[in-house]
């Protein structure tokens, strides 16, 4: 099911049905600052189950990338020191991901274990609608070719088997809802930056500047 919105006035009707689903364990197709994501509630156990089927075993081999809308968000889940958060504010919103230790018991608040959490703030209002109308943080994996074959994730995948459009996600079996602004998206990825106390380190280079 697809739903063309308005890049900076999304229909409350709209965003309300992309709440529902999400709510009830589905997952929604969303365009970036980067790429197309598809993202599921961290407070659904059935959607984050949906993801881990479109992406593969991503769990176990990928740090778990949580969209926010504000900082607020990150400290609920990862630990942040006076340095990174600087760094941080500085950054987002853009096109990083921070890797981030993550707080005792995070599985309380997203479902799974885990020693670090990816955490992203975009520079789109499409997903950071969706976050506050759902009033949570939502898990995001981005769109790829791969998944039009059922094909697993890979870290070397070529920016080719990104997509451009959103009505080529249609195909993407498991896709509960594709927001689509009409706009045809950039090949690019995100910056990946690994965060402890005191050290930075890249482990992805993309559009974002170091």
């Amino acid at each position: 099911m697809i739903e063309y919105v308005s890049r900076f006035n999304i229909n409350d009707r709209v965003l309300e049905k992309a709440k529902t689903i999400l709510e009830e364990g589905g997952v929604v197709a969303y365009p970036t600052d980067t790429s197309w994501s598809i993202g599921a509630s961290v407070l659904s156990v059935k959607g984050i189950e949906k993801l881990r089927r479109l992406k593969g075993d991503f769990s176990k081999k990928f740090p778990i990338t949580m969209i926010c809308s504000k900082i607020s968000q990150i400290a609920e889940v990862a630990q942040l020191s006076t340095q990174n958060f600087k760094i941080i504010t500085r950054l987002v919103p853009g096109p990083y991901v921070f890797i981030l230790p993550a707080l005792k018991k995070i599985e309380k608040k997203v479902n799974m274990k885990r020693l670090e959490i990816g955490i992203r703030i975009p520079d789109h209002p499409v997903p950071v609608k969706i976050i506050e109308t759902l009033e949570n943080p939502i898990f995001s994996i981005t769109a790829s070719k791969n998944m039009l074959h059922n094909g697993w994730w890979d870290t070397s995948f070529a920016e080719e088997n990104l997509f451009e459009c959103g009505y080529e996600l249609e195909n993407i079996e498991g896709i509960d809802l594709i927001l689509d602004t009409g706009e045809d998206l950039p090949k690019v990825l995100s910056t990946v930056l690994r965060m402890s106390e005191d050290e930075i380190s890249v482990v992805r280079k993309g559009i974002g500047e170091i």
